[in-house]
């Protein structure tokens, strides 16, 4: 079924429907697939074919925070493409996601509220002609997934997960916003630490981490938060014992508050950003799963798109 008919040129127009191969992929993978464009009662000239990645975003201004739904990457696909009456044309295309788009899915458990889409657009006579929405779920790089592996392991619960606009002081950052999954912190640090945020921030050749320690709320007379980060290639972070180190920085942020022992404080404030995840007993994919949704947020970096963020079809 075609799912969106072309309004610029009216009834009797033409259709597009984008379909992928696969919608799992990850950070720094290749999305591929079709756009089927189906001729309607006229022949069709279409200037551009273009893809783009969108997702929800949450913007703090003036201690308030709005959630709007912008695009983080664009892509032309193909130019001068003429639909002739009746008939199917079909545009083949490989999409590259970003190496910071944000992780939707743990294992076989999506993270609620969590969204990521690939979105057609047609432009015709100068003017975007807006199609499929379709979904992308983003699996963990195997070196983020030995991070999440870990918080399972220390028992850690997971709360929920969203997308901050902003950027992270010191972290080197392509895109203007940050992933946050946050977590219950184990039980023996219960009343000491009210939660933690997990922030991944790769790159092509490195993974940083970036923890804070949250003591807000009732526990705030307990000593602020607590920062962490720890940034190593995507080879060692697959093979360092996470749980020791995140152990350790936990007992610290537990006991010191404020500022971890580990590097620099990693954040500047909020408001100045084929590997599929594999079953991890007791870890994230169990944390996640019955889980209150999170709220998902980015920083628009392209136009910004007034409708919902619907996907449209299924799955």
């Amino acid at each position: 079924m075609f799912k969106r008919m072309l309004s610029a040129f009216g009834v009797g127009g033409p259709s597009v429907d984008t379909v992928l191969d696969s919608p799992h992929s990850g950070p720094g993978q290749v999305v591929t697939g079709q756009v089927r464009i189906q001729g309607g009662s006229a022949d069709a000239a279409i200037d551009q074919v273009v893809l783009s990645l969108v997702t929800r975003v949450e913007i703090e201004h003036g201690g308030h925070e709005s959630a709007a739904t912008g695009e983080f990457h664009r892509q032309l696909v193909q130019q001068g493409v003429r639909v002739p009456s009746g008939q199917l044309v079909t545009v083949p295309f490989e999409l590259r996601l970003p190496w910071e788009t944000p992780i939707t899915a743990v294992g076989d458990t999506l993270l609620h509220g969590m969204a990521v889409g690939v979105r057609t657009e047609l432009v015709i006579s100068g003017a975007p002609d807006k199609g499929d929405l379709d979904p992308v779920h983003v699996h963990p790089l195997p070196s983020q997934d030995r991070v999440l592996d870990a918080f399972g392991q220390l028992g850690f619960r997971f709360r929920n997960a969203d997308v901050e606009a902003g950027r992270l002081y010191g972290v080197r950052q392509e895109l203007g916003f940050y992933q946050e999954i946050e977590f219950f912190p184990p039980a023996e640090f219960a009343g000491r630490i009210n939660e933690v945020e997990l922030t991944f921030v790769a790159g092509p050749h490195d993974l940083a981490v970036v923890l804070e320690a949250d003591r807000r709320g009732r526990f705030m007379q307990a000593g602020g938060d607590s920062f962490g980060r720890f940034q190593m290639s995507h080879q060692d972070a697959e093979t360092a014992d996470w749980a020791a180190l995140i152990g350790q920085w936990l007992t610290e942020a537990a006991q010191r508050g404020g500022h971890s022992a580990f590097g620099n404080p990693a954040f500047g404030g909020h408001h100045h950003p084929g590997h599929h995840g594999h079953g991890r007993g007791m870890g994230v994919g169990g944390m996640v799963a019955g889980a209150a949704a999170g709220v998902v947020g980015g920083m628009i970096m392209g136009e910004m798109i007034e409708e919902a963020f619907e996907f449209d079809g299924e799955e």
